[in-house]
């Protein structure tokens, strides 16, 4: 995609309960935690206007009236549309009611997972993925990162990716280099014939995988994995070093 093509859309999950996050979360939405003096919603919603996005979906369902609150009460860009779930429809499924309502238009979107918090290397992430993404040949572009930088419990890594971009999943006894960083850019036709009910992205990312029209960006800056307390206690003290002009 060219920089007049760069999507102006996105959807941002935001619904999920946050159980590892606990205690964290018992009282508050765990996009709503703060890292580096802003809410972790205010981090991806930040990101996506400095890319250009002019309107973002954020779902919400645990604490999904704190959640609107604070984004009624945060203005600027992007504009903001909350869909509250009563019932919670999983990653995929949530993308999927967005592009079947038409909040999210025609052209490529981004879905970037609230949690997902990055900075960028010598080119900001998002625009790596909208270089790399050709509405032709891929329904879709994921960001990944290198697993063995990551400070967190991450397991044995999500994908291996071979020099042009191509993926495939983890075997089951297997050790694989990279983990999905939270962050996609995607073609409403990855959603054709997807199912109503609640599903993960997953499903589709497979089905686009078996067919060659999914591709992967490795990361080249830092990616925090944000998933229990002691990650957020380790990603505010990395931060606090790097403003202090410590990069170890």
């Amino acid at each position: 995609m060219t920089a007049a093509e760069s999507p102006c859309a996105a959807m941002v999950l935001a619904a999920g309960r946050g159980l590892r996050m606990r205690p964290l979360t018992e009282h508050t939405a765990k996009a709503l935690l703060p890292l580096g003096g802003r809410a972790l919603l205010d981090h991806v919603l930040d990101r996506l206007a400095a890319a250009g996005g002019e309107r973002a979906v954020v779902n919400a369902h645990w604490r999904a009236d704190e959640v609107a609150r604070h984004l009624a009460a945060r203005g600027g860009s992007p504009s903001v549309i909350l869909r509250p779930e009563t019932e919670l429809l999983d990653t995929g499924g949530a993308v999927r009611a967005a592009v079947a309502r038409g909040d999210l238009g025609p052209a490529p979107f981004y879905v970037v997972n609230a949690d997902a918090f990055w900075l960028d290397g010598p080119r900001p992430a998002l625009r790596r993925l909208a270089d790399e993404f050709d509405p032709l040949k891929l329904d879709g572009v994921l960001l990944m990162h290198r697993t063995f930088q990551v400070h967190a419990e991450v397991g044995r890594g999500d994908f291996e990716i071979d020099k042009w971009g191509g993926m495939r999943r983890r075997g089951e006894r297997e050790v694989v280099p990279y983990i999905y960083a939270g962050v996609q850019l995607v073609s409403p036709a990855l959603f054709e014939g997807a199912p109503e009910a609640p599903f993960s992205m997953n499903l589709l990312w497979d089905r686009a995988i078996a067919a060659g029209r999914l591709r992967a960006v490795v990361h080249d800056g830092l990616w925090f994995h944000l998933s229990t307390p002691t990650d957020l206690t380790e990603a505010e003290s990395s931060l606090q070093a790097r403003a202090l002009g410590d990069t170890r």
